[in-house]
This record gives structure tokens, sequence and C-alpha cells, in this order.
């Protein structure tokens, strides 16, 4: 089962998260995990500089897998994202809010532009609903990885 990526949806059962809870694997604190999904949103709409780290004869067989039924694994690591994180917000609250406003943006930069593709280090060139299925994946990784779903 996958969380459905709507940000009314995702904003309940972030809700649940508290500072004190603990992964039920990796090194992410609930502030970093949350901050790491923020850090998506960011790719998603073309910040930062990011080239494709896989070959480009795999990106077909990446994308197919967004659109299967499988899973993230769990404790994988990938170079653009940082085991160890340093925070960027003061609070839990903070980067919830932060991250609510890079999901409006998200949302909004696609609206705008439906034929808007931008890179994702693994998945290769994606267009809206392609990041919608990723961020599905991913949201549901890390809710499953604090517990909350």
């Amino acid at each position: 089962m996958f969380v459905t990526p709507d940000l009314e949806n995702v904003l309940k059962i972030l809700d649940q998260l508290e500072e004190n809870n603990t992964p039920n694997w990796g090194s992410l604190s609930p502030q970093g995990m949350v901050e790491h999904l923020t850090d998506t949103l960011q790719m998603a709409v073309g910040k930062g500089e990011h080239k494709l780290l896989i070959p480009e004869d795999k990106v077909s067989k990446m994308q197919a897998f967004l659109d299967s039924d499988k899973e993230m694994m769990r404790n994988i690591q990938v170079p653009f994202a940082p085991e160890e994180r340093v925070l960027r917000n003061d609070e839990l609250a903070t980067a919830i809010d932060e991250f609510t406003e890079e999901w409006l943006n998200w949302e909004g930069k696609f609206a705008e532009n439906e034929s808007l593709e931008t890179l994702h280090p693994f998945y290769g060139m994606l267009n809206f609903e392609k990041w919608k299925k990723l961020h599905q994946k991913h949201l549901t990784h890390h809710f499953k990885q604090f517990g909350l779903m």
C-alpha cells in the first residue's frame, strides 16, 4: 500500500511525527527525514545541480519501477542524499512548513508548464505524473521508516 501523494493526506500523516520518534531503520531524525523529502521536491522543480548517475540505457528500467507495485529498498544510500544531515530548520514544525511550501511550488511549476520535465539522478527526465509516482514511493518509504503507516 502506498501513500496517496496529495498534500492534505501527506500533512495528516506528518502530523503524527514527533521530534523524538526513532526510525525503524536508517539514521535520519524525524526533522532530517522531512528536510530530505523537501530536497526531493526541490529537485523535482529543477533546483540544484544534478546529473544522471546511471547509464542512459538503464533509465527506462528505472522508470518502469515507478509504475510497478514494488517499494523502495530500505537503507539505500544515494550520493545526492547524505546519510548524516545538517539540519537547516530550527525545529520539526518549521521543516514541515518548508515541505508544504515546496510541495505547493512543485504543483504550481508543473501546472504552469504541463510539458515540463526535470532530472532525477536515478530515474532520468520525469514529467509531473512520473514525479508523482516517485513521491508516492518515496513518501511511503520514509513514512514506514518512522512507523507512520
